[in-house]
């Protein structure tokens, strides 16, 4: 769906990202890993083609994604990004609203299928009893999910993710995790997410992407080949300890010391 090849890319003279190879298929879920500053959201912006690879290119089932319009990207990904900040107060309904942009034909206003998609987005995020509020009036974690229910509301195969649940408590991390994997299975949703939650990560993924301080590719795999001592050592520089969850099966991370 998603084919990235041999992919560098810098800002000015400073390399940010260096060599990287990734498929994206159709119907998984996978996290990108790494320490900060390694590239991971500049990642994500070159898989939407907002920036142009240096060398390299990124393809949407064979299209390069810097030539593709605005519309036509929007129609096939839905981002949820990392800053939540939001200059202006509109209330929580008319923001969500906005992710049916790219299905809209023209200025005639919203339709039934949109009023439905915004409902149904608010409600799977929780955000119903915030609808009339402002966005400016809202918490770190209110405004994710609100965020978070604008991508959805935009009903696209594709969401890309950048830290979606970095401000979010247990019970709403664990409700977004439980989301992403619902929309997975039951609609076929492909997710591309950047995280630092090792832990959720390999819960909810199929793959993993773990990236290197210089923005290398460090180990691309299951989590459970991902997941070993010596990489991650090797990326964040710290002694860890890798065992098994034992309600799910799947690799839990210890960092014991540096």
């Amino acid at each position: 769906m998603i084919r990235v090849e041999q992919l560098h890319f810098s800002y000015g003279k400073q390399p940010v990202l260096c060599g990287i190879d990734l498929e994206v298929k159709r119907g998984e879920i996978i996290s990108i890993l790494g320490p900060n500053g390694c590239g991971k959201s500049t990642l994500l912006r070159l898989l939407r083609g907002i920036l142009t690879p240096d060398q390299g290119r990124v393809l949407w089932q064979g299209q390069d994604a810097s030539r593709l319009g605005r519309r036509t990207m929007a129609q096939q990904v839905a981002v949820v990004p990392q800053s939540t900040q939001t200059p202006f107060s509109y209330p929580v309904r008319e923001i969500v609203a906005m992710g049916r942009f790219a299905r809209q034909s023209g200025f005639f206003g919203t339709t039934a299928g949109d009023r439905r998609a915004v409902d149904m987005a608010l409600e799977v995020t929780d955000t119903v009893h915030l609808a009339r509020r402002p966005v400016t009036d809202l918490s770190g974690g209110e405004l994710q999910r609100v965020l978070l229910a604008r991508a959805l509301a935009q009903q696209t195969p594709v969401l890309l993710l950048d830290e979606v649940t970095s401000h979010l408590d247990i019970d709403h991390r664990l409700e977004i995790a439980e989301l992403l994997v619902r929309l997975n299975r039951e609609q076929g949703t492909t997710v591309v997410q950047v995280s630092h939650d090792l832990d959720q990560a390999a819960e909810i993924s199929e793959r993993i992407l773990l990236l290197g301080r210089n923005g290398t590719p460090e180990a691309l795999g299951s989590p459970m080949e991902v997941y070993t001592s010596a990489n991650l050592r090797r990326v964040f520089r710290v002694e860890v300890k890798v065992d098994c969850n034992p309600y799910t099966g799947t690799p839990r991370v210890y960092p014991v010391g540096r």
